[in-house]
């Protein structure tokens, strides 16, 4: 049986360097493919949404809104007609009060 030929040092270094440089030349190619994939994906999501710039004023109606909707979820339909109609007739606030009270009954 024949023994295998040695190479030398530089021909085993060479070998290395083309190997290294074939791994180079695909990681060029993947970096763009990732990202023309992750463009692709992020296509069917919303787009990012811009900051709003509330006034303290509007950032407290708000809050007051949220209030009244979270109490409102949480009643009937016949105790959210009362609290609406209380809302109506004197504002926000005194329907809060009453619908948290109905809520807890």
């Amino acid at each position: 049986m024949p023994t295998p030929r040695q190479r030398s040092v530089g021909a085993e270094i060479q070998s290395i360097r083309r190997s290294l440089t074939a791994i180079v030349r695909a990681l060029g190619r993947l970096g763009p493919a990732v990202d023309a994939g992750l463009r692709s994906a992020a296509k069917g999501a919303a787009a990012p949404r811009r900051k709003l710039n509330l006034s303290p004023a509007r950032r407290a109606q708000l809050e007051l809104q949220g209030q009244y909707i979270g109490h409102m979820r949480m009643l009937p339909s016949r105790q959210q007609a009362a609290v609406k109609a209380l809302r109506a007739k004197k504002g926000i606030r005194p329907a809060i009060a009453l619908a948290k009270r109905l809520g807890k009954g």
